[in-house]
């Protein structure tokens, strides 16, 4: 099986490294194609204004001058053209990707991208406790249940345009209760927390942070991981508001 690995953390992160470990327990045909720098927040964004540069770090190890899109697009379109992936593995992540932060993920990004030009595509972030900062945190959860929450995945009947989006809870891996299938949940609060200061010559400047420290797990995949368990829920591309299409139909009828 070839397997594509990449991520939206950049090329040189701890949680790659993880994946790769993984990856190589199920096959010896990995290729690495991965973002030259952290692009957390991305979402599904192409790059468009500017030219992408490609550097080779080793056998089949590339990184990607833009975002995890585009590392997808490259791998695929480009460096691995004529062997493509059986299967794409996004992450692992540094931190969740539970809830409606899917939508800002490049790692869940990378995934969709793969799962819409026709690979099976999982992606894997490793939850962290709010008082995990830098390279505190730690991923052994990842690395003790990825494998066989890959494997079963595998064992299962592919399912066109839909990705796996795999969350690990931030305990060690002894403590994990186990697998639980979830729905998308929605947090019951969202902040995007604004850092403002100024720099050294006296200029302000501003920081995004996403804050649900006062936040209470009110989806199913949000609970799952705050119970203990790996939570796994499949995404599609399909954004279609079925309940809302038969309204619409009567508020725009044809002969307008």
């Amino acid at each position: 099986m070839r397997i594509l690995l990449t991520n939206d953390d950049g090329i040189h992160a701890p949680g790659l490294k993880v994946l790769e470990k993984i990856a190589r327990a199920i096959s010896d045909d990995i290729w690495i194609v991965a973002p030259m720098e952290d692009q957390s927040g991305a979402g599904h964004s192409l790059t468009l204004s500017r030219p992408l540069r490609v550097r080779q770090h080793g056998p089949q190890h590339y990184s990607v001058s833009g975002t995890p899109t585009d590392a997808v697009l490259m791998a695929i379109g480009h460096i691995m053209k004529d062997a493509r992936p059986d299967l794409i593995l996004s992450g692992v992540n540094r931190g969740a990707n539970l809830g409606e932060d899917v939508t800002y993920s490049g790692t869940v990004s990378a995934a969709m991208e793969g799962a819409i030009a026709g690979v099976r595509s999982i992606a894997l972030s490793q939850v962290y406790a709010g008082s995990s900062v830098g390279d505190d945190v730690l991923f052994d959860a990842a690395e003790v249940w990825g494998e066989r929450v890959i494997r079963a995945l595998l064992a299962l009947p592919d399912a066109p345009k839909t990705l796996m989006n795999v969350n690990f809870p931030p305990i060690p891996a002894s403590a994990v209760k186990g697998v639980k299938v979830a729905r998308q949940g929605f947090h019951d609060v969202q902040r995007s927390r604004i850092v403002h200061n100024t720099d050294p010559r006296g200029y302000d400047y501003f920081w995004f942070a996403l804050d649900h420290s006062d936040s209470t797990p009110m989806g199913s995949d949000l609970a799952a991981a705050a119970q203990g368990y790996v939570s796994v829920t499949p995404l599609h591309f399909d954004l279609t508001h079925d309940a809302s299409l038969a309204t619409l139909d009567d508020a725009f009828p044809t002969a307008l």
